[in-house]
């Protein structure tokens, strides 16, 4: 069977024609997916229907099962959708003052082994097919439609995206398709822990955010922290950064997740401002959000202040990111799901 709900639009319009049904019919199947948000090839009825028949018979509709809602005192909004084999992905919905953003999975657990994520202790169980991740912003998007509008999107929930990358690729073809969803390129941000080959693809092929999570300003803590940079480490990776295909008046943003004892000292937002010198960018601080099992802190407030202070010094738009979603465990870092045996 066909998994229609992964296929571009272009893609839908090639599926016709190699079927001998006029292109179009490609573009009227692809609107009943993501503008109608249908569950059932019959309710295509601008579709002949001996070809609505054929298409139940070879290919199906995808669409994620919810089996568990959490509601934040912040007002944020956690899923646990259940796929298609039974495993489990979780996304949240964050209010903003008059919008939703989607924080969206591109993974089934993570394998980046970052030390601070519960995530990364799920290990990676599988990639997402593209109708899996744009299916989470339609699903939101029906569940939050006599809310405020449903925004910005940031692949910053479960997985790491660099490392699913075409499928992630697709989904975002899916996401911005002026007959789909139509989400404005400039509200998606992808999150990556420093795939570096991967960043120069991504800005090749895609025209949205970059954030890159950094969490430390030298090799030593960073290897600690991060696996990842053992292989790509940060003179690496911020010089793709330096030389990112970044579009006019865009930052990057960096991710900086403040530890106590470990990444937040004085000295860390010196040679933070340093790093970044030649780098368009804005900073986003994050105090550590608790996880279970890690017995890692965040800083006290007045430090966090200094910190951002000192970066604030040096010209750099730096923001302290309240962390919404942590009595339900949806916050930075905290997104894990394990099915019950």
């Amino acid at each position: 069977m066909i998994d229609i709900c992964s296929k571009t639009r272009k893609e839908l319009e090639e599926f016709f024609k190699e079927r001998n049904e006029a292109a179009f019919r490609g573009r009227q199947l692809f609107k009943w997916l993501w503008q109608k948000g249908v569950n059932s090839f019959n309710e295509m009825t601008d579709l002949p229907k001996s070809f609505r028949e054929e298409l139940s018979h070879s290919c199906f509709i995808y669409s994620l099962k919810p089996f568990k809602k959490e509601l934040s005192q912040d007002g944020t909004i956690k899923w646990a959708l259940r796929l298609k084999d039974g495993l489990v992905i979780e996304t949240v919905a964050i209010p903003e003052k008059d919008h939703f953003t989607i924080c969206i999975s591109s993974q089934v657990g993570c394998g980046m082994g970052c030390l601070f994520c519960k995530t990364g202790t799920m290990g990676l169980k599988r990639n997402l097919e593209p109708s899996e991740i744009a299916c989470q912003a339609l699903f939101v998007k029906k569940e939050l439609s006599k809310s405020l509008p449903v925004r910005n999107i940031v692949f910053m929930g479960m997985g790491e995206p660099l490392a699913n990358l075409e499928n992630v690729l697709k989904a975002i073809e899916i996401l911005t398709d002026d007959l789909g969803l139509s989400f404005s390129k400039r509200r998606i941000t992808v999150s990556t822990s420093g795939i570096v080959p991967k960043i120069v693809e991504l800005g090749k092929r895609a025209d949205v955010g970059l954030a890159i999570s950094l969490h430390a300003t030298t090799d030593k803590i960073r290897n600690k922290l991060m696996p990842i940079n053992k292989k790509y480490p940060i003179n690496k990776l911020l010089s793709v950064c330096k030389n990112y295909n970044l579009p006019k008046r865009r930052r990057i943003t960096f991710e900086y997740l403040l530890i106590k004892g470990i990444n937040d000292s004085l000295d860390d937002a010196k040679r933070l401002s340093r790093l970044l010198a030649e780098i368009p960018s804005k900073i986003n601080l994050i105090p550590f959000n608790p996880v279970d099992g890690l017995e890692f802190r965040a800083p006290d407030f007045e430090n966090i202040m200094e910190f951002q202070e000192i970066l604030k010094s040096k010209g750099y738009t730096t923001i302290i990111r309240k962390s919404k979603g942590r009595d339900i465990s949806a916050a930075c870092g905290q997104l894990c799901y394990e099915m019950e045996t």
